[in-house]
């Protein structure tokens, strides 16, 4: 299990995170999620990974998370494109080039036809998919398997967070590393500590 980098410039972009998804992305009422399930809460990830600071932080935490010989990042269009743009644009800066994959739901109507968007790596090449939010674990794994058809390895699950609805476990059953930056309960427990400091005020 990998864990999270404790330097002082992530631990700061962390809580950074932690507070832009409570102020931008988490959201309670009576919701019901792409799963079908109903919740008592939303994440509407893409406020965070589409906004500048987010996305920088968010590209940052993940760099950290990937093992060294990750020859790309990928993940299932919409929700991934924004997290696996923005690491391998950092990545660059950081002097350690990791290439960009956007998996389609639907094969392109044209031209080649393809489910992946990106350049073209070796086969054989270990990709990381990276998930916006986690709740039963289909939606990336439907990246994975459009990305091993094509030749590709994949060995682990990258995620912001995990609403610990059953996500890690299925992950675990088909043999798949996952690791999310957040869970459910450190945005639940940072949100009701943020209404506590307003009250105060």
């Amino acid at each position: 299990m990998l864990s999270l980098d404790t330097s002082p410039q992530l631990t700061q972009e962390r809580q950074l995170l932690l507070d832009l998804f409570c102020q931008l992305a988490y959201k309670e009422g009576d919701f019901v999620l792409s799963s079908g399930q109903r919740s008592s809460y939303y994440i509407n990830g893409k406020q965070v990974t589409l906004h500048p600071q987010g996305g920088l932080a968010i590209a940052q935490l993940l760099l950290s998370l990937l093992p060294q010989d990750t020859q790309a990042v990928a993940g299932l269009t919409l929700g991934a494109d924004p997290i696996v743009s923005a690491v391998s644009v950092v990545s660059a800066i950081a002097n350690r080039p990791i290439p960009a994959l956007i998996i389609r739901k639907e094969a392109k109507g044209h031209g080649t036809r393809a489910y992946i968007e990106g350049p073209n790596l070796p086969a054989g090449a270990k990709v990381v998919v990276l998930e916006d939010v986690v709740t039963t674990g289909q939606s990336a794994m439907k990246a994975v398997e459009r990305l091993r058809e094509a030749g590709y390895q994949v060995d682990q699950v990258l995620a912001l967070v995990d609403r610990q609805q059953g996500g890690a476990e299925f992950y675990q059953s088909v043999g798949l590393a996952f690791q999310a930056v957040f869970t459910i309960q450190d945005i639940q427990q940072r949100y009701q500590q943020r209404q506590q400091d307003s009250k105060t005020l």
